[in-house]
């Protein structure tokens, strides 16, 4: 099969192209940066978002089109039809992350936020879950049938280790450097569910080019439900035995939080909900049994990023507001713009913090 992956780099992409690339496909990744092609697999260089790499590449005909790009909604209803003629199935990467809250294990077809939310302020946002939800009704409405839509939750893997809302660049960093783990207490006590990325991919690698799994939906979630404190205590195990010491961790009440952490509605419309999902569908094609357990998966995920770390770009305006919080302080080595030494100064000593009433 002829497979075009768009933003094929990432925690899940990483590992969907190995697994295709066994030789009886061609595979070509969109990616910013220069990657080696090799083989059967070539790497594209450009930026998906952009209309002239993005006409070039729908010029084509692919068996099957990959998508892992977030657009935006206007962006997304020029496309879709370019996307859906150019592949006989298109796979649209969504995210769980449009459920509303349920009591019950969520299915393919529960409610979701953009359904049923009465808040007007957020439903008139480009809030990524409403985005995603947006995005997922231009497909079913389309006259074409040869899309499917694929729901993970939240997937970590050697570079990508979230707790709660926070990236490793907003937690781990900070243990790392010596200093306090700032995080919310609230959402500590709420059940979730983290997915390995590779297991992910599986799930892909087997509905492509699957007659039932045009036209439809699937949430690709671990069966493993974990409360967010035990997902702290997993990875605190692990750097204590790295560190020679256990980090320490304040847990802050949610305004005190906000603070730092802006994006309230990812943590009112998601994180403070307890998230289990219901996997029979999925299951139907692949067991949860080749699932990775996940404190298992977590710890082998840490172990390997600790052996080289490496950060995408630090907040120092959220550093300056966590370390005047505990009392710390960074160093100025740390921080290598001038730009950003002001602004951590501004806010470690001068600026006064607060948030908008939620």
């Amino acid at each position: 099969m002829k497979i075009l992956i768009l933003g094929g780099t990432g925690a899940m992409g990483v590992h969907l192209v190995k697994l295709l690339n066994n030789g009886h496909n061609d595979i070509y990744v969109t990616s910013r940066s220069y990657r080696k092609s090799s083989n059967n697999l070539t790497y594209l260089q450009g930026n998906a978002l952009e209309d002239k790499f993005f006409i070039s590449l729908i010029e084509n005909q692919w068996n099957v089109i990959i998508d892992f790009m977030v657009y935006s909604t206007g962006v997304f209803k020029c496309r879709v039809e370019l996307l859906l003629k150019a592949s006989s199935q298109y796979i649209f990467l969504s995210t769980a992350r449009v459920f509303a809250n349920s009591e019950m294990p969520i299915l393919e077809k529960s409610f979701r936020l953009l359904d049923v939310s009465t808040d007007k302020y957020f439903l008139l946002t480009d809030e990524y879950s409403l985005i995603k939800a947006r995005q997922e009704d231009l497909l079913q409405k389309s006259m074409h049938k040869n899309w499917t839509i694929i729901r993970p939750y939240i997937t970590y893997g050697e570079h990508r280790l979230q707790l709660g809302v926070l990236e490793k660049e907003d937690w781990l960093y900070r243990a790392l450097k010596g200093r306090t783990i700032v995080f919310s207490k609230d959402i500590a006590t709420k059940l979730s569910t983290l997915t390995y990325g590779l297991d992910v991919s599986k799930a892909i690698s087997k509905i492509i080019g699957k007659e039932e799994a045009l036209a439809t939906e699937f949430n690709i979630t671990n069966d493993q439900s974990i409360s967010w404190i035990e997902v702290l205590n997993i990875y605190l195990e692990v750097l204590e035995n790295y560190l020679g010491y256990r980090p320490k961790v304040l847990l802050q009440d949610l305004p005190d939080f906000l603070k730092h952490h802006t994006t309230k509605y990812q943590v009112i419309y998601d994180r403070l909900y307890d998230r289990k999902f219901n996997n029979s569908k999925i299951s139907k094609i692949i067991k949860h049994k080749e699932f990775i357990e996940i404190e298992i998966g977590l710890k082998n995920c840490l172990i390997e990023f600790l052996k080289k770390p490496t950060y995408n770009l630090i907040d120092w305006r959220k550093e300056a507001i966590k370390d005047k919080t505990t009392g710390e302080f960074t160093s100025f080595k740390e921080i290598k713009k001038t730009k950003d030494i002001l602004r951590y100064l501004k806010y470690r000593f001068f600026k006064k913090n607060s948030i908008k009433n939620f």
